[in-house]
């Protein structure tokens, strides 16, 4: 039988590899989100880099460039870090460069992985579907805030290792995966007003950023499946 593990930080990554795992990133407000988002409008690539100096370095080469950082967009940026960002008018057919607080520093960590899967609330079913079919362990890699703890992204981990259980092929394998679950389990039949004590959802708040947070709660929103070519160091769909 195929295993779930929860990693809930990045700064554990390491303990918790597995290069033969399928290892989704998951960053819920909101990187993987939007960038979910991006690509059901239509956008052709996405690539995920690790600082604003790189960033900036493809502005001046003419690219498309997402950039956000603790919550707020940069400067120079095209799009910040909202999912309501990406419309079909502005990515159609377009390579976008992105770079987050959190998120897009998770993809640094898993580039030895087998596959790399971007994770949300919005691509849940499509997800799940994808790792039913594959004869894999499954890596849910929690994105965290600055390497520590987030609740909205063990919460998502908790919701995925549900559904991959209730397909027969997965169990759990560590704590950490069990804590998600039950976490789950005590937040979902009202799961927004729970995000709502959280710490990021009140620093989303203070910076009247919090008009995405029922979105990137909801489920199979954004129906695809963005994985990481590893030749060409880019997201794209899976087809």
């Amino acid at each position: 039988m195929n295993k779930v593990t929860v990693c809930i930080s990045p700064a554990l990554y390491s303990f918790y590899a597995q290069k033969e795992a399928i290892v989704i990133i998951v960053d819920i407000f909101r990187a993987t989100t939007s960038i979910c988002a991006a690509f059901n409008n239509g956008a052709r690539s996405i690539h995920t880099v690790a600082t604003v100096e790189e960033a900036i370095h493809y502005k001046e080469k003419g690219y498309l460039v997402a950039a956000e950082r603790n919550v707020k967009k940069c400067n120079f940026a095209d799009f910040g870090n909202s999912p309501f960002d990406f419309s079909h008018e502005k990515v159609a057919d377009k390579e976008i460069i992105f770079t987050t607080t959190n998120g897009t520093q998770a993809v640094q960590m898993a580039l030895d992985a087998d596959e790399i899967l971007i994770g949300a609330f919005s691509n849940i079913t499509t997800l799940t579907n994808y790792c039913n079919s594959k004869k894999k362990n499954v890596l849910i890699l929690c994105s965290g805030w600055n390497n520590r703890f987030c609740l909205e992204d063990t919460l998502f981990a908790g919701a995925l290792t549900e559904k991959l259980i209730k397909t027969g092929k997965f169990c759990s394998d560590s704590d950490a995966t069990l804590a998600a679950l039950e976490l789950w389990k005590i937040a979902h039949p009202d799961l927004i007003n729970y995000i709502c004590s959280t710490e990021h959802y009140q620093r989303l708040k203070n910076n009247g950023l919090e008009d995405s947070v029922e979105y990137c709660l909801t489920n199979d929103t954004t129906p695809v499946l963005p994985v990481y070519d590893k030749i060409n160091r880019i997201f794209i769909l899976k087809k």
